[in-house]
């Protein structure tokens, strides 16, 4: 998600400079004019029977409220600093129960505890230094990010060089990013030194984790390499191919999500069945995607944006991803764009449905983001655009308002989810 940011605040950029290329060789107008604020804010909710944490059964009700703020300073006529900062509040059914017998109610995968797990919050702060050469056609960038959760830790910096030719019609760009993330595991209760089974009534197995050990390595790497090529192809048309190579070493498993083996008997606590280990993933993943992105000028009403994706990697995930929208025009201020995704992937090679996975295999996990699925996607948003930013807030004025609502689906799961967001976009006066 970093990268993505990034890379979209990297094309604001660069369409600003399209904009304010002076014809003049004596004057050198300025990369960005005036600070530019967007204040933006998301609402998500989903609902699902197939939570990770309770071994791909039980309740996947979540709810995430996310304000973020990016600020674009011009440091001078060639240079723009911009700063990302997001909040994540979110309150999950699933992740509370990682400790399932912490709250009121009988332990159950389908009811969500009431204890401290049910929550947290996530924050992330991206800075983006963009330098543009005088004659508009280089722009060198770097970024450094922050990110911590309950769980983890994440750093990272990348930085990226564009290439304009052809009287700015052709644009390449080089970009690469790393991350180093830290885990601090929240093993499923069960799995704690402090857990003992003689202080609860239960049924079956005692010896139901006979394999289990923590993890004894909590890095996380991560190494990105991508290759843009932009083409304006006529006065209607403009195609964009972009191609993204990912490597990823180290604790590749989600520590909190549980595994049953279909080989052990199970072990019960009221409604809930302890988990016979914990979801173990190779410890190196390699990722490599390729996409198309084209938009068609049909004419000053609609706009035709549609996007393309391959994906695949070495755990035998193949994905496809299509996405249409089509921006209309109405009058001078508005526009409506309709869109449409859809999604669809191969199952990975350690996937296992709940109780289906044996405790003789090396690699096992039952997170059903790693099954075979198909998702759609519908939306609908609205934009207010006033060139003249005529209502005035300080020494701001408004340049845009956006609100977008989104449902998506997984077709062949029990999955959906609802994402509302609204945008304004103020700028310096």
């Amino acid at each position: 998600m970093k990268t993505i940011i990034l890379y979209s605040m990297g094309l604001l950029f660069t369409v600003n400079l399209f904009a304010q290329e002076s014809k003049s060789t004596d004057y050198k107008k300025r990369v960005l004019e005036t600070i530019e604020v967007n204040l933006l804010s998301s609402y998500y909710t989903q609902d699902g029977g197939n939570a990770a944490v309770t071994g791909g059964r039980g309740t996947e009700e979540l709810t995430d409220f996310a304000p973020s703020i990016n600020v674009a300073i011009p440091i001078n006529d060639d240079d723009v600093l911009a700063i990302d900062a997001t909040v994540s509040a979110y309150t999950s059914a699933s992740s509370s129960n990682i400790d399932p017998f912490d709250g009121n109610q009988p332990a159950d995968p389908f009811v969500a505890s009431s204890g401290a797990s049910r929550q947290d919050t996530w924050f992330g702060l991206t800075a983006n230094y963009v330098h543009s050469s005088d004659d508009r056609n280089t722009i060198l960038s770097g970024n450094v990010s922050f990110a911590n959760e309950y769980d983890y830790t994440s750093f990272g910096f990348g930085g990226s060089l564009t290439k304009l030719f052809n009287q700015k019609n052709t644009e390449v760009q080089l970009k690469a990013n790393v991350y180093f993330d830290t885990w601090s595991p929240q093993y499923p209760i069960e799995f704690r030194n402090n857990f003992s089974l003689t202080n609860f009534d239960f049924n079956g197995e005692a010896d139901f984790a006979a394999t289990y050990t923590d993890f004894t390595s909590l890095n996380r790497n991560s190494y990105s390499v991508g290759f843009n090529f932009s083409q304006i192809l006529s006065k209607s048309i403009q195609t964009a191919f972009m191609a993204d190579f990912v490597y990823q070493d180290g604790l590749l498993s989600t520590p909190h999500q549980r595994v049953y083996f279909s080989d052990i008997d199970d072990t019960r606590i009221e409604s809930f069945i302890l988990g016979n280990d914990i979801e173990r993933l190779p410890d190196t993943r390699s990722k490599i995607a390729l996409g198309n992105r084209t938009s068609f000028y049909i004419n000053q009403t609609f706009i035709l944006r549609t996007y393309y994706r391959y994906y695949t990697d070495d755990w035998n995930i193949d994905s496809h991803t299509f996405k249409a929208e089509l921006p209309v025009k109405i009058g001078m201020n508005y526009t409506l764009y309709p869109s449409y995704r859809y999604y669809t992937q191969t199952e990975a090679d350690s996937f296992g449905k709940f109780n289906t996975l044996l405790s003789t295999q090396e690699f096992y996990t039952s997170d059903y983001d790693l099954a075979e699925y198909d998702a759609h996607q519908y939306g609908l948003g609205i934009k207010y655009y006033d060139p003249l930013n005529k209502f005035k807030i300080g020494g701001f004025g408004l340049k845009s308002i956006s609100l977008e609502y989104n449902y998506y689906s997984r077709t062949s799961l029990n999955f959906n989810a609802n994402i509302t967001s609204i945008s304004f976009n103020f700028v310096g006066n």
